[in-house]
């Protein structure tokens, strides 16, 4: 073993990577999407009329193996919209890791619903199950068949679990959880595409699940998300609140609520159906990715990369790097002298409970949260750094 020092992992970053610059994750593009990209054009189907939103979306449930996919404009989207067909409404608290990305709680934000803040723990990144079982029964109480919030009086009505970097959450645990307490569960799987529990796809779990095709995904659209569902009644809910909510009539423009125009374009659904014909070979790469960081990392003290728990087949959408206790002082030194050498490796988000919008919100104790972002490093993971993408 060598001793840790922030010269040696920049330098083993540099040896295996090449020179540089590494971005933290970028697409990979070929012939393919250019292909796809031309003929949407050619045909004339850019908005959201066309096939290609009906052949992505095809190609994305028979992959999840879920019952119903929704296409949106991007993964905040998705979740909103889900919320919104799960039945959250104003005023209502919906539970939520403090560690994740923002877009998460401000879905929630967004329909004048709670974000609650709940504890993550460095096991997977994910829900604390325990601790959260314990607070839960603490400040809930039971009334007409709903969980009310003693403090506040307000109705906790769903929880949303984050897999977080790509890795599975406790997500049978909170299944359980969320039965016990009531709760609609919306899983937040927007960097899971490829990513399994019990050879189960993640998203699916819930009463909904969400993706994200951002232009940093596993796979991309550009911009892009979706809903997956089992319930033909969320689906119809959802696919008519991401259009205008218009009712079919041959001439007329009938809208009988308020409807969102959320649906993603013909344009960025050819891109994704180009994308996801690569997608086990993207698979592939990122996991070989994974074996050449561990073999550098398995042999330094005081730091370790994250490897996908039990029962858990992980994308490795982010490689993940873990410092010791003793070498927390040196996280923002490494990544400053790593961007000084063009690897773009980056922390974790900060709590989203510590931002200025959410700071006074409902948490529980944050420990879990805080060690993670104080332990965790996110490193250069595009599957571009190994391999050759046609």
């Amino acid at each position: 073993m060598e001793k840790f020092s922030i010269n040696l992992i920049t330098k083993s970053i540099k040896k295996l990577l090449g020179k540089g610059p590494h971005s933290l994750h970028e697409p990979s593009m070929g012939k393919k999407e250019i292909k796809y990209i031309s003929n949407t054009i050619k045909k004339n189907f850019v908005s959201t009329k066309g096939v290609y939103v009906h052949k992505f979306e095809k190609k994305i449930k028979n992959y999840t193996k879920t019952n119903y996919v929704s296409s949106t404009i991007n993964g905040t989207q998705a979740i909103f919209i889900a919320l919104k067909a799960l039945g959250v409404k104003q005023k209502e608290e919906v539970l939520v890791p403090s560690l994740t990305f923002v877009g998460t709680v401000n879905a929630i934000s967004y329909l004048g619903a709670e974000p609650h803040f709940i504890d993550s723990n460095i096991k997977d990144f994910g829900i604390d199950c325990k601790k959260l079982e314990n607070y839960l029964r603490k400040i809930i109480v039971f009334k007409n068949n709903k969980s009310i919030n003693k403090k506040t009086g307000k109705i906790i009505k769903a929880i949303i679990p984050v897999h977080v970097f790509g890795h599975p959450c406790d997500i049978e645990n909170i299944v359980k959880l969320a039965k016990k307490f009531k709760l609609k569960i919306l899983e937040d799987a927007a960097e899971c595409l490829g990513s399994f529990y019990k050879k189960k796809h993640l998203g699916t779990f819930g009463d909904a699940g969400c993706l994200s095709f951002n232009g940093n995904k596993i796979i991309t659209t550009g911009g892009g998300g979706a809903v997956l569902s089992k319930s033909k009644k969320i689906n119809d809910k959802i696919k008519h609140l991401i259009s205008t909510a218009k009712i079919d009539h041959k001439w007329e423009y009938i809208h009988d609520e308020i409807g969102y125009n959320f649906k993603l374009p013909s344009l960025n659904a050819a891109l994704g159906l180009a994308q996801i014909s690569k997608l086990s070979y993207f698979l592939k790469l990122k996991r070989e990715l994974f074996y050449r960081y561990n073999n550098i990392f398995s042999k330094i003290e005081g730091i370790k990369l994250f490897k996908e728990n039990k029962n858990s087949k992980s994308n490795y959408w982010l490689q993940t790097l873990i410092l010791d206790h003793k070498n927390i002082s040196s996280k923002n030194k490494l990544i400053k002298a790593a961007h000084n050498s063009k690897i773009f490796m980056r922390p974790a988000w900060k709590l989203i409970s510590e931002l200025g919008p959410y700071k006074k919100k409902q948490k529980m104790n944050l420990e879990g949260a805080r060690e993670i972002y104080n332990r965790v490093i996110n490193l250069p993971s595009s599957q571009s750094l190994i391999g050759k993408i046609k």
